[in-house]
Parts: structure tokens; sequence; C-alpha cells
């Protein structure tokens, strides 16, 4: 499993169901991180491939069979899109890790099964959704009818690229409406498996294209006036940058971005097992997760002891090839992605930040765009540091004094994502997440349950996935008024 991965090569783009030629003769080189060579090639969409698609998806959604399915029917094809991403997760997984350099073990759980898991809970909430629901309105009856949004364009980042593709599509398809995915062009190979197993799960022609492609195509998909609904997953800047575009036709738009997340650890927390917890939800994916508890904060009183625990947990994380199962840390994306986390390292060290270990690259890979697992100390809330998302293997350690200044530090942040908090006293904790605000939050544990809403505060986001609120943002809502008497 650890040899170097076998070149792949696409020469097609999936355009509404169909392997069809680019129009384009731009490709798309991806890189291993971990070798640093060129194992994949794939075309690279053009405008004129995404005027395809979408006038694919359009008439699929105005004409086709899909939105006019009973969700019984859609509810089957979705469930063999999620059994055969069951079937084939290691496959899945081995990609991912190749292109992203995310660890095997992480890849199998969250990027593969993980996905699973969206397609399956999506299936779940789906089947408690009225199409069509009676009220008594103030003034007579009313019917309130929920109906597919439309044509959805569905872009997703490089980091976790099955799961997020998994948290777009899933509800989207199953409310009945038709997609345009665009993949980042760092990590296209799995959508290609994608396509496959969509294909061979009998979705009707026109309902699904996938197209990898760079930032322009992607602004030109957002903005195209055959899309109705965006649901985009990136950073806060692009995340921008897609709402402009989209506001110029008031197309729909759910946006999941970045975070800066805090888990508090409180005084009277068993330190050990708060940072057992901690560490894989700091470090996860190399650092590379937008809900990653980056921010760490300890009671002074405690601080050395909490130090110690995670400067320990960080070293003993094994760095190394991403496809060897014992890789718990691998290499970063790209290598400008490893050149921002060392120079935010170098940044908080001018800024008086600590080194309590990491800080540079590891020793033992000759190659690859490695960053060693770095825990900051000594760090203040407002260092660059501490306020901005590092997006890398890079954590912070914090100090406070009372429960009330933990809170103001969690709390004083762009973001408003994720985070959690560490207590001997469950009560207590729910209490302290009543006051934090943030989209999703933990009490001594670290999760994401694709049953409940999840996105973010302040810049963090707009909307949600995932749960009967995620589904929502599928849909269009109507009321019609019915004659006085009418049903009784």
């Amino acid at each position: 499993m650890t040899e170097p991965t076998e070149f792949t090569e696409h020469g097609q783009l999936f355009i509404g169901g169909i392997w069809t030629d680019p129009l384009g003769a731009d490709t798309i080189e991806v890189v291993s991180p971990h070798t640093e060579q060129i194992i994949g090639r794939v075309p690279h969409a053009s405008p004129a491939d995404v005027d395809r698609a979408v006038a694919a998806a359009r008439r699929a959604f105005d004409e086709g069979p899909w939105p006019r399915m009973e969700l019984a029917e859609r509810i089957a094809v979705v469930s063999r899109i999620k059994d055969a991403i069951a079937v084939r997760h290691e496959e899945i997984a081995r990609v991912v890790s190749a292109q992203n350099g995310s660890p095997y073990s992480w890849s199998v759980l969250a990027q593969a099964l993980g996905a699973m898991m969206v397609w399956d809970s999506a299936i779940t909430v789906a089947r408690t959704v009225a199409e069509e629901e009676p009220r008594a309105g103030v003034l007579g009856p009313i019917l309130v009818r929920r109906e597919p949004v439309g044509v959805v364009a569905a872009v997703v980042p490089w980091n976790v690229p099955q799961f997020t593709a998994a948290a777009k599509l899933a509800p989207a398809l199953l409310a009945g409406c038709t997609a345009v995915l665009k993949p980042s062009p760092e990590t296209p190979l799995d959508s290609y498996l994608l396509a496959e197993i969509v294909h061979e799960a009998g979705l009707p022609e026109g309902v699904l294209s996938i197209l990898p492609a760079g930032r322009e195509t992607g602004e030109y998909l957002v903005g195209h006036p055959g899309v109705d609904k965006v649901s985009f997953t990136g950073s806060v800047a692009a995340g921008k940058r897609v709402m402009e575009v989209a506001a110029r036709r008031l197309t729909r738009v759910t946006l999941e971005l970045g975070g800066k997340s805090a888990a508090v650890i409180l005084p009277d927390a068993d330190v050990a097992e708060a940072v057992a917890g901690i560490a894989p939800a700091a470090w996860m994916n190399n650092g590379q997760a937008c809900v990653a508890q980056t921010r760490i904060l300890a009671p002074r009183d405690r601080y050395d002891e909490i130090a110690e625990a995670l400067t320990a947990a960080a070293e003993a994380l094994t760095v190394g090839d991403p496809l060897d199962p014992a890789t718990q840390l691998g290499p970063l994306v790209a290598e400008r992605q490893r050149g921002r986390s060392l120079d935010y390292i170098a940044a908080g060290r001018r800024e008086g930040a600590r080194v309590l270990t990491g800080g540079g690259r590891p020793k033992g890979p000759e190659h690859g765009w490695y960053v060693e697992p770095t825990l900051l100390g000594d760090v203040d809330n407002g260092m660059r540091v501490a306020r901005e998302e590092i997006f890398g293997p890079v954590v912070c350690l914090l100090p406070y004094g009372d429960e009330e200044e933990a809170v103001r530090i969690a709390n004083d942040s762009d973001y408003g994502l994720s985070g959690s908090v560490w207590t001997a006293d469950p009560e207590r904790g729910i209490g302290f997440a009543r006051r934090i605000r943030t989209g999703t939050y933990n009490v001594n544990t670290f999760s994401l349950d694709m049953l409940g809403p999840f996105g973010g505060y302040k810049n963090s986001g707009l909307g949600r996935e995932f749960g009967p609120e995620g589904y929502a943002a599928y849909l269009e809502h109507k009321t019609i008024h019915l004659p006085a008497g009418y049903g009784s």
C-alpha cells in the first residue's frame, strides 16, 4: 500500500451522466504531496463545458423525470450510491490519501465511510420531510408545499472532497434538484470514482455533471444564469467572492467557510482525558480541517501540566507516508500550504509565542510537503496565529484566568464554526456551550453528527448543512391558499 501510486489519467468529463470529450485543451496535473511526483492528469473544465453541464442540468430539471419521481424512487437511486461507496470505501480512501495527503486510516473513516454516512443520513432526513403540509391559516386553510430549488452548483474543497460533495449532493438529489459538482484542482481523482458510482446507480441523464476546474471556471459556474442555488465550502475570501457573484442574480447560497475553534479545558477536567480527546481533533487531517480545535484554552494554574501533556501527544504522532496505515499525520496538500504553515510559525515566534514542540520540517521524510505537528505556547488571543486560520498542523495554547475570561476568549474570534469544552461536570459543560457563539459545540467529546445542522456563525458561513435544516436549503416553500371550508 505504501508503494508509489500508479499514474492515473482521465481524458473525458462527466457531463449530464455521459462521458464527454472536453471542449478545451487545458489539463490538471495531480501531484502527490508525499513524493512530489505527478500521479494523475484530468481535463480542466472550461466555461464552454460549464455551459453544457448547466444546460443538461436545466433540461433534466425542467423537463426530465428526476424532480417528478416519487421520493421513494429517488431514495432507491441514492441508496445504491451510498451502498457502492461502502463497497468501494478502501479504494476511495487510497485515492484521496494519495492526492491530498490524508492519513489512510483517517481517510477510511472520514473521507470514505464518512461520506457514506452523509448519504445515508440524508436519506433518513428526506423521509421525515413532507412534500405538502396542510395548515389552518389565520384567514382560512392553506397548503404549504416544498419543491426542489432547481439547478445546484456544488463547489467543494480539497481537504475532504468526498465528504463535502456528499453534504451537498445527497440532500440536493433527494430533494429533486439537478447538480453540477466542481471538485478542486488539487484533488480531482476521487471525483471520477464518484462519477462511476452515480452512473452505475442509474441516475437519469442530465441530473449530475462533474467538472474539475480552478477558480475562474468555478466563478463562471457560480454566476451562471442557469444556476438556481450555490453550495460552497472553502475559505472566507473565496466565500465572500461566491456571495458577491451569486448576488448579481439573487442566486441562493449556502456557505461553509473557515474556523478557528477553541477547545476549553475547565479547571476541574481530567487533563489526560481532555488531551486524549483534543489532540486528534486538533491535528486531524494534518490540521487541514475547518472544525479543527486549533485554539486550546488552559487555566493558568494548570497551564504547565496541560502544555506538557499536549506536547507529549503531538510528539507521539506518527508522521509519514499517508498510505501507510500507521501514519497519523501526513503531508500538506501543496507546497504553498507547507510554506503557509511555516510562515505562521515564524510570525508566532516574532509576536512572542513559544514553540513547545515541532516548528519545522520533520527529519524522517526526505521529500514531501511535511510540517511537524506543532504546538505554540504562551499565545495571546490577539496574535495572528490565534486569530487567522492556518489550515496546517499548528495549534495554539492560550492561558486564561476564570471561566468568564475563557468564554470571552473563545468568543473573541471572527469565526464561529466549532469548539469544545472539557470538564468533570457535563451540566457545567452544557451551560458553557450555551454561551459560545458557534454553529456546533462539543461537551467532553468531538463529533459532527449528520442528523444535526452544521454550519457557522460570523465569518464561518451562511446557512446549514445536514439535518432537516440542511435539507431545507434545497427546497423552495410555497403557500397555496385554499377556499374556506376546503377539506372540512
